[in-house]
């Protein structure tokens, strides 16, 4: 159990958390990211992945080849750690990389068959995570959900 959860459940298993913190959407946002991000990482790594590969991959899918630079712009993978996420994904055959014809330092990285196959494993298992995190939500408030926060990044990524 981590800080954060013992903080959460003294004994009778009731949070004890003060009300003014858990009024605060912030809190809420933060407490749940960390939930879900545990959850994500440990069902990718059963399955022998990361975020960023289901990032890159699906970027790759919905997008079509890109750069490294698109890349990292289209996924939100900083470009520094682009190099590294892309060379787990060469090295299983799910992402190939070529000259870019315009310009020959720069390579054009592609979805191979593997990584489209792999993708669709990906899609699967993060629906039954998502289906495990959003358990106590019927199917018509986790789309609201989706859409609510949704609509808060999109307001805050253009404010910014």
């Amino acid at each position: 159990m981590t800080r954060t959860e013992a903080a959460d459940m003294p004994g009778d298993g009731e949070p004890k958390t003060p009300d003014r913190l858990r009024r605060r959407a912030s809190r809420l946002l933060s407490q749940l990211t960390m939930r879900s991000d545990r959850l994500i990482a440990e069902g990718l790594a059963r399955a022998d992945a990361r975020k960023w590969h289901y990032a890159v991959l699906a970027s790759l899918q919905e997008y079509g080849p890109g750069s490294q630079a698109e890349l990292s712009r289209r996924s939100g993978i900083y470009r520094s750690d682009m190099v590294g996420v892309l060379n787990e994904l060469a090295e299983r055959d799910l992402v190939e990389r070529a000259p870019d014809p315009d310009d020959r330092r720069r390579n054009i990285i592609t979805i191979s068959a593997q990584g489209r196959r792999h993708l669709r494993l990906l899609d699967k298992v993060l629906d039954d995570l998502h289906d495990e995190l959003l358990t106590p939500l019927s199917p018509a408030e986790r789309d609201q959900f989706t859409q609510l926060l949704t609509r808060l990044l999109d307001h805050h990524t253009r404010a910014s």
